[in-house]
C-alpha cells in the first residue's frame, strides 16, 4: 500500500519556540504521522504521511507555527518512503 507523505523544511525563527512540539499536537490530532526535528543549520525537517487532506492542511499550519515562531519559508516535498526503503511512520516523533 503506497502512502502519501511530503517532507517539509521549514526556516525562521524555528528553533527553541515549541515549534516541533505544536507541529506534533497538531499532526496527532489529525491523524498524521512523521516527524519534527531540529536541523543543525536551524531549520526544522517535518516528515508527514497520511491522507493527502490532512498533510495539507497541516502543511499549511507549518507557515504559521505557535506563537513565538517566525516562519520565513517552507520547502515541500513529495517522498516516497517505500521506494527509498524507508517505513511509513506508525506515529508522529519529535527530535
Amino acid at each position: 500500500m503506497k502512502h502519501y507523505c511530503v517532507r517539509a523544511l521549514v526556516s525562521g525563527r524555528v528553533q527553541g519556540v515549541w515549534y516541533r512540539g505544536s507541529t506534533q499536537e497538531r499532526a496527532q490530532s489529525a491523524g498524521v504521522t512523521g516527524h519534527a526535528v531540529n536541523l543543525p543549520d536551524g531549520r526544522v525537517e517535518v516528515l508527514m504521511c497520511g491522507d493527502p487532506a490532512r498533510v495539507s492542511q497541516l502543511a499549511e499550519w507549518l507557515w504559521q507555527g505557535p506563537e513565538r515562531a517566525r516562519v520565513t519559508d517552507v520547502e515541500l516535498e513529495e517522498v516516497e518512503l517505500e521506494t527509498i526503503g524507508i517505513p511509513v511512520p506508525e506515529r508522529f516523533t519529535i527530535g
